[in-house]
């Protein structure tokens, strides 16, 4: 009953000094996650005359509730569509933000001679921008629907993604202990792959579940199921070892394709809302306002390399992609503050124990001051790019200009830019396809020594249960390799046509070209089976009975080919149908 009483007691204080907090932020016109966090450092335990709060652990505990919501809610304005349409503008533009910033926050930590743990996870929290903070903003200022700010989102949706590899890559770096190329290939790889067999079974499967209880016209039963498959997601991401906050972002993008989008985020609102702040009050709790004594100078240094750092790789990265110096600089002083994932990244280094004390209050100070000056920096690029522009010699404005020409010359038109985008769209496929068969075998052998046990009533020899299991896999993964061979085989037909000219190949250009086109896809379909061999070594049978299980193997897709063509194109036709139901008017 004592801790009963003690949590209403914490939840009692937290949301009414909240609330007060908030409303007062409110008239003054600045973002209520600040408000958040200034009530988490007048209830905290640093600030005189003594701690409001009863038990911070419990605290804490909802506050990881308030990250999967804040993620959730991320995925959820995240679109599939529209990163396919933002073209290289926003992954030029996040890739440089995120390399330079994690290279200058190192340099930074290595500088103050701070811990090299300390100084990782500081280049991590530089990073990546505030999405919520930046929507605020051009709400604010009325700018939400002009180019830069389209860019802005398009930025904002690649560095969201980068950030959750980030969080799986550094939770690795955090328990190994040591950066190594060839790990961080392998986490990557991992990882990526995870992603996209994620998104394309959960895009088949949970739109449709949605769907199906939406037409029960139940909100309470719509909610219910949501917050299930949220968890339960976000269960599976960590049994396999990944972040939580990878998990609640992925289903959140998932339920972003599904019909019922805006229905969800009316429901999940308000408990996104309490479990956030929730979260940003507890960054207050951990405040220590003593740092920002002692630690000023990194704090001013840091707040000085975010605006410069960002505005610079941002600025570049859009202007080199053929955007002018206004827009580009528009968009450098949009994105100049760290948020949300920065103080994710944080809490990620203090549950692991990694990182030092005081770089959390640190990161909260930087982040509240950038936070300030957002709005004021989006208002004045305009007059710099003015003046920059009026004070730019004119032999480098000319070749700025000649830059600006020469990136449209360059632009596939035609016959050229469908002749790519066909080309682009089958790799994208095959892709894919080759994405759910690495994850079957993985999945086989992630899962072996479970599935052995409940075959072992049946089949007592170890390498008969691995040629079931091995042929199991085989089997479901027959629809997707016959679906890749298919891609490669139109790949081929058409790289031949283009490659292969009647005034080089003369009278052999039909040979040439079959025997390209032939030749393509069985090399390819080699290369493939050696990567499965390879990926699924320790459940491969012994090759008497793996002769015989891949024999097996192309008898029955001999015999049942039509038949996994149709599964294959039903699946892929219903996850085409899936993201492009819903009209993509997110931001």
């Amino acid at each position: 009953m004592h801790a009963v009483e003690n949590f209403i007691h914490d939840m009692a204080v937290i949301m009414l000094v909240a609330g007060m907090v908030t409303v007062i932020f409110n008239r003054l016109k600045q973002p209520v996650v600040l408000g958040y966090i200034v009530a988490g450092i007048i209830i905290g335990p640093y600030t005189p005359p003594f701690g409001l709060i009863e038990d911070e652990q419990t605290v804490h505990i909802l506050s990881e509730l308030g990250v999967i919501f804040l993620l959730f809610t991320l995925g959820l304005e995240f679109s599939i569509k529209k990163l396919a349409k933002v073209g290289a503008t926003a992954f030029a533009a996040a890739l440089a933000e995120i390399v330079l910033m994690i290279w200058v926050g190192y340099q930074i930590g290595t500088y103050f001679g701070w811990k090299k743990m300390d100084a990782i996870f500081l280049g991590a929290m530089l990073a990546v921008s505030s999405t919520t903070i930046i929507i605020k903003a051009l709400n604010d200022l009325g700018m939400k629907n002009e180019k830069f700010a389209q860019i802005v989102f398009g930025i904002l949706i690649v560095e969201d993604v980068l950030a959750i590899g980030m969080i799986a890559l550094l939770s690795g770096v955090a328990t190994s202990g040591s950066v190594d190329s060839g790990d961080i290939a392998s986490t990557v790889g991992m990882l990526v792959l995870f992603m996209v067999v994620s998104l394309v079974v959960g895009l088949l499967i949970v739109p449709r579940l949605l769907h199906y209880v939406a037409k029960f016209k139940s909100n309470e039963m719509l909610l219910v199921t949501v917050l299930g498959i949220v968890f339960g997601f976000c269960l599976l991401v960590m049994k396999m070892h990944y972040s939580v906050a990878l998990g609640a972002f992925l289903i959140g993008a998932i339920m972003a394709e599904s019909r019922e989008i805006h229905l969800i985020e009316r429901l999940t609102e308000s408990v996104k809302d309490m479990f956030s702040a929730i979260f940003f009050v507890a960054i207050g709790l951990m405040f220590n306002p003593n740092v920002l004594a002692q630690y000023w100078l990194p704090i001013i240094v840091i707040t000085i390399a975010v605006v410069i750092g960002k505005l610079i790789s941002c600025g570049l990265g859009t202007f080199i992609c053929g955007h002018g110096g206004r827009t580009s600089m528009r968009v450098g002083m949009g994105l100049a503050q760290i948020g949300e994932f920065s103080f994710i990244i944080a809490a990620l280094g203090v549950s692991l124990k990694v990182t030092s004390d005081f770089l959390y209050p640190l990161v909260v100070a930087v982040s509240a001051v950038t936070t300030l000056l957002t709005p004021y920096l989006i208002r004045a690029a305009d007059p710099i790019s003015a003046k920059a522009v009026a004070m730019a010699p004119k032999r480098i404005a000319s070749i700025f200009a000649m830059y600006s020409g020469w990136l449209e010359s360059i632009q596939p038109q035609g016959d050229k830019a469908a002749l790519r985008s066909i080309i682009n769209r089958i790799l994208m496929q095959v892709a894919v396809n080759l994405a759910v068969v690495i994850a079957i075998f993985l999945s086989d052998t992630f899962f072996d020594v479970q599935i052995r046990q409940w075959i072992s009533p049946w089949v007592q020899d170890a390498q008969n249960q691995k040629a079931i299991i091995w042929g199991a896999a085989l089997l479901i993964s027959m629809p997707f390799l016959i679906a890749t061979y298919r891609k490669l085989q139109v790949l081929s037909m058409l790289l031949a046509e283009v490659s292969v000219k009647p005034e080089f190949a003369g009278d052999y250009t039909t040979q040439v070209r079959r025997l390209i086109s032939e030749l393509i896809p069985v090399l390819s379909i080699m290369a493939i089976m050696f990567m499965i061999f390879v990926l699924s070594a320790s459940i491969l049978p012994p090759l008497n009975l793996l002769v015989f299980v891949c024999v097996g193997a192309v008898g029955l897709s001999w015999l049942m080919w039509s038949k996994f063509v149709k599964l294959h194109s039903r699946l892929q036709i219903a996850l085409m149908e899936t993201l492009q139901e819903q009209p993509d008017d997110k931001h």
